[in-house]
């Protein structure tokens, strides 16, 4: 549950009146900027939603009657609303502090402008109320990636992390991950609070990266990129060795490119993964060395073609 109290301490806004009912539950992410309530129209009036003023809604309520504003600003306070925030430094109307002073409904203000604090509230409560998923990996950030490195157990998961990290990338989470859809194309990757900064190593017990590596081997959350599947080296299994089979795993329903590699003694699959992210970040840019592979291959047989022609 997400309070007004969170949206103002997170976000560093200010508090304009009402700093005693700041523990008013938010349910909704959405935001609502009321034009044609000001006019008098509340047939679909979202009321559980924060109410957004910016200079368009304070101009018109400047040409209002006293008594006109009195009527309207009743309808919109109702029981449901968390708070009315208002943008650009703007001069809050009278009549606004005084009824919502007596229905107990904060005023948050704030310099930025409008649309942009309404898209900055917005996606800080989308990433709160988002329903979130537990799953079982290593989540690390490699060269501004989110890796996502899953295995059977005692494969070697956490160790790699270590490795990682001791290279100079940072951990998200470790044996669990918390995962949440952010947009149709993003899944972010976090960890449970309980967990944060810690790690696990067998033989050794729970570590604090943070602790031990410095405040620059951690991050609360990232986008989760590219999941690395760990798999134990067997003759019977078929890898791919040219990088041309696309694969992807659906987390939280957004489907998320995945690859495969085998594990054996005398592989450094640290290493193997940063370059794993190198060659995703590479692929994403534009640049795909299996094709040029592919083609300059094509070329070869073209020319012992025309050779052999002569």
């Amino acid at each position: 549950m997400v309070q007004i109290k969170d949206i103002v301490n997170q976000l560093q806004l200010d508090v304009y009146s009402g700093e005693e009912f700041l523990e008013r539950d938010v349910v909704s992410s959405e935001i609502s900027r009321p034009g044609l309530e000001l006019t008098g129209y509340f047939n679909y009036y979202p009321d559980d939603r924060i109410q957004v003023f910016g200079k368009k809604e304070i101009t018109f309520t400047e040409k209002m009657t006293s008594l006109e504003k009195d009527i309207i600003f009743k309808k919109l306070c109702t029981s449901k609303t968390p708070c009315f925030v208002v943008a650009r430094g703007l001069e809050v109307p009278t009549e606004l502090v005084e009824i919502t002073r007596q229905k107990g409904i904060p005023i948050i203000s704030s310099t930025i402008h409008t649309s942009r604090l309404s898209g900055i509230i917005s996606n800080f409560l989308e990433s709160q109320l988002a329903e979130r998923v537990s799953i079982h990996g290593v989540l690390v950030e490699v060269y501004g990636l989110g890796v996502l490195i899953q295995g059977n157990s005692g494969i070697g998961k956490s160790e790699t992390g270590l490795e990682l990290i001791k290279k100079g990338h940072r951990l998200i989470a470790d044996d669990r991950v918390d995962i949440y859809k952010q947009d149709e194309r993003t899944v972010i990757g976090e960890a449970p609070a309980i967990l944060e900064h810690l790690m696990e190593i067998r033989g050794v017990g729970i570590i604090d990266i943070m602790n031990l590596f410095g405040a620059s081997s951690v991050r609360r959350k990232s986008q989760i990129s590219l999941v690395v599947n760990l798999q134990d080296w067997s003759n019977d299994n078929q890898f791919d060795r040219l990088g041309s089979a696309t694969e992807t795993i659906s987390l939280a329903n957004v489907p998320v490119p995945r690859i495969t590699i085998p594990v054996s003694t005398g592989r450094n699959v640290a290493t193997i993964i940063e370059v794993a992210a190198m060659n995703f970040r590479a692929k994403t840019m534009g640049y795909d060395a299996t094709k040029k592979f592919e083609e300059n291959l094509a070329q070869l047989i073209e020319t012992n073609s025309s050779q052999e022609g002569e």
